[in-house]
């Protein structure tokens, strides 16, 4: 087997892209092979280490398997200190990663980014391919879904000198890889933080509002790109990760109960500024909300309002969005037009599949003979006229 059949190269590049109408920065992590020439690329708003490990994972499941041997430069991730030559002191949290992986590593000479030229040169021409122009996308997610489709449209080339599209060259080299280990690495942080009088749990020095009561005990991973909360084995609430301090990371579906009771609080709640700042609460909700108070009244109305607001989080928000903006277009900015939208597809009944009607033969029956009735009838007017 050829060594590079077994070998991948690391590195980070920055780019561009617009998220939800905001230009941002963006670290991208690549992985490419050596021998079938496949990468795979995935965006960070932040280049920390657990983003570079996460990354990881995620690549060896788009490959199939983990390559025997990475190479990188010397990555503040990967590297504690620079020795003699090409030997290096590693970061403990990466010997433990890769020992967990069963990879080895190697490391570029300082300012020698030509000995990791297969994945410069992957970089350049996925940037030219890919991210040119800047995407344009709602969430950080949403540009991920794009980076790994153009990672799987890139297997459809063909590199100049070779024998197989990339795709196919992929497919020879997963052979020569190590399988996936059944379990992956823990890369999340946890801790059991309190829920406080807020609804919020604390994450190193940010706050992040849950459901749950106050004084439940929770369990919260941190995560590169997310805050998740845990409950009894199931995860309650999601947050993208704040880098931050002190902030209070707040989602207006945690706080749809307390504000029914307290339909006043909406407006100048700071959930529902939140939203606003991040584009969750479109143009649409204000002008079906303004309607609805001309209607009932402020208090009345806000409260359908946020009774609205419910079936978002019962039926998802895309729903509920689509639902309004097809209310406001057909003149209607009634409660119960909107709630009916929402529902509609519950009230289609489902088609009966038909059915072949052979072998019911046995179950026919001779006609009665009616003669007999009318032998009786006449029975009983003969009887009748005796009688007179």
């Amino acid at each position: 087997m050829p060594q590079s059949c077994s070998e991948g190269q690391v590195d980070w590049y920055e780019a561009f892209a617009e998220v939800m109408g905001e230009l941002r920065k963006v670290y991208c992590f690549a992985m490419r092979s050596m021998a079938g020439g496949g990468a795979f690329h995935r965006a960070y708003y932040h280049a920390t280490q657990q983003a570079f490990l996460e990354a990881h994972e995620f690549a060896f499941q788009f490959f199939g398997g983990v390559f025997r041997r990475l190479r990188y430069d010397n990555l503040k991730s990967a590297v504690k200190k620079i020795l003699r030559g090409y030997q290096r002191e590693e970061t403990e949290r990466l010997i433990a990663f890769r020992s967990h992986w069963g990879f080895q590593t190697e490391f570029c000479n300082p300012a020698r980014g030509n000995e990791k030229g297969g994945v410069e040169g992957e970089v350049g021409y996925f940037r030219r391919n890919h991210l040119v122009p800047v995407p344009r996308v709602e969430s950080l997610e949403e540009l991920n879904k794009l980076l790994l489709a153009g990672c799987r449209a890139d297997e459809q080339r063909r590199i100049a000198g070779k024998p197989h599209t990339v795709g196919e060259a992929m497919g020879i080299e997963r052979e020569h890889l190590l399988p996936l280990p059944a379990e992956g690495f823990e890369l999340a942080e946890i801790s059991f933080p309190v829920v406080d009088s807020k609804g919020c749990v604390k994450a190193r020095t940010n706050c992040y509002s849950t459901p749950l009561k106050p004084g439940t005990r929770t369990r919260v991973k941190l995560l590169p790109a997310y805050v998740e909360v845990w409950q009894e084995r199931e995860c309650v609430a999601r947050h993208e990760r704040s880098f931050s301090r002190y902030e209070q990371v707040l989602d207006l579906e945690h706080y749809l109960d307390v504000l029914e009771r307290k339909p006043g609080a909406l407006a100048g709640s700071s959930p529902l500024k939140q939203w606003r700042e991040r584009g969750r609460w479109p143009e649409s909700f204000d002008r079906l909300w303004q309607s609805l108070r001309e209607r009932h009244g402020p208090q009345a109305g806000t409260r359908a309002m946020i009774e609205l607001l419910g079936l978002g989080k019962r039926y998802g928000w895309d729903r509920l969005r689509e639902a309004i903006k097809e209310s406001l277009a057909l003149g209607c900015t009634d409660a119960a037009a909107v709630r009916h939208l929402v529902t509609a597809n519950e009230l289609v009944r489902s088609h009966t599949e038909p059915f072949e009607l052979s072998g019911l033969e046995r179950y026919d029956r001779p006609l009665p003979q009616m003669q007999e009735y009318d032998l009786l009838l006449s029975l009983t007017t003969t009887g009748a006229e005796v009688a007179r």
